[in-house]
């Protein structure tokens, strides 16, 4: 076996120990501060993720929202391929939100972590003026956590919507593979335009939410 062959299974048997330790919460955070990486550290890398998942669903979406357009503009296309490629879009498109919503329970998760620790942290003051500092600090934290999150969820709110249309005009589009089907798909685009302009905004807005909560606590 070559050192190579050595080196990838090593990498292997890091990463399952590593993917074992964060199906158990409490056992995946203390093996990572032991190592240095602290709650909030992770809470951080985990915003970050969930920021950018947005951004690349928000991406998805938009192009989604093209690909239905170049469809529905065609009076004559091969429907077949016109299904095959609205039908990828909407699988991307719900492959991206569900994405977007694991990102957001991970972000809970260690959020919901890192704030009973620093609850049970500050009781452990005796300098009543340290203690009154810290927790000002977590309720500044907390307050800028919670508008984010909010964000977020209404943002990930916003996704089903989308693919509820989307979905019903592909499958529209499957159990009626005909000229008429393109016709009818035409009066659904003005729904489906309204909700994903309405999506792109409420991402935007979390995204912005997220940037903002990293700076602060990274401050």
């Amino acid at each position: 076996m070559s050192f190579s062959d050595s080196k990838f299974r090593l990498v292997v048997l890091i990463f399952f120990f590593v993917s074992f330790l964060a199906g158990c919460s409490s056992t995946y955070y203390s093996a990572m501060e032991k190592v240095g990486v602290h709650k909030r550290d992770i809470m951080v890398d985990r915003v970050e993720e969930a920021r950018d998942s947005q951004s690349e669903a928000q991406e998805q979406f938009k192009s989604a929202l093209e690909q239905f357009n170049s469809v529905v503009a065609l009076e004559e296309t091969d429907l077949k391929k016109a299904y095959d490629r609205l039908n990828d879009e909407y699988e991307a498109c719900s492959d991206a939100a569900d994405e977007v919503s694991g990102r957001i329970k991970k972000v809970e998760q260690v959020s919901e972590a890192l704030f009973a620790e620093w609850r049970e942290e500050i009781k452990q003051y005796s300098n009543k003026e340290y203690a009154r500092s810290s927790r000002k600090q977590l309720e500044t934290t907390q307050q800028r956590y919670d508008e984010m999150i909010a964000r977020m969820h209404k943002a990930e709110k916003s996704m089903q919507p989308v693919l509820t249309i989307f979905n019903d005009n592909v499958l529209f589009l499957k159990h009626n593979l005909n000229a008429q089907a393109i016709g009818s798909l035409q009066n659904e685009f003005a729904n489906l335009e309204v909700e994903i302009d309405k999506l792109v905004a409420r991402m935007g807005e979390a995204i912005e939410a997220s940037n903002t909560f990293i700076a602060g606590i990274q401050q």
